[in-house]
């Protein structure tokens, strides 16, 4: 295993990264609504958001087994598709990600973190709670009269 997380750049195993995202998102199918945009996500949109932002990864064997990625905003650094392979939970790797995501806000000059939930995901909230995040908001996907989100916050 890497000692700590590396930014992912070209050339890179986007397939690979790509695998981990499906394979650690795979439980949300049926039972979030509506599906998981990971379904959308091509080896080529993972390049490009390694090219537009950041995605940073926990390596074991040259293979990736944690990611997150990152995307500036004006108010926040966004994180997205934050992913520990099934074998590898329950090590601290997505909060060491999350404390990646800390420190790369900072040298940003951002003032805090922000991620989404689906609502079904209770056990995520949770884990973002430990973390340090509050719920901020709740959100409707496009043609849904209900929220299917929630958006956390971390202030730095």
């Amino acid at each position: 295993m890497t000692r700590g997380p590396l930014r992912a750049t070209a050339p890179y195993d986007w397939a690979a990264l790509l695998r981990l995202v499906q394979e650690s998102f795979a439980y949300m199918d049926g039972r979030i609504d509506p599906p998981s945009s990971m379904h959308g996500l091509t080896p080529g949109a993972v390049a490009e958001q390694a090219w537009t932002g950041e995605v940073w990864v926990f390596e074991e064997d040259g293979a990736p087994v944690a990611c997150v990625f990152l995307t500036p905003r004006p108010d926040a650094l966004y994180l997205g598709k934050l992913a520990v392979a099934k074998a590898h939970r329950g090590q601290g790797l997505a909060r060491r990600l999350v404390e990646q995501a800390e420190a790369r806000a900072r040298a940003l000059k951002l003032p805090a973190l922000e991620l989404q939930s689906r609502i079904e995901l209770t056990e995520n909230h949770t884990a973002f709670a430990a973390m340090g995040f509050a719920q901020a908001e709740a959100t409707a996907h496009p043609g849904y009269d209900r929220p299917t989100s929630l958006t956390f916050r971390k202030m730095l």
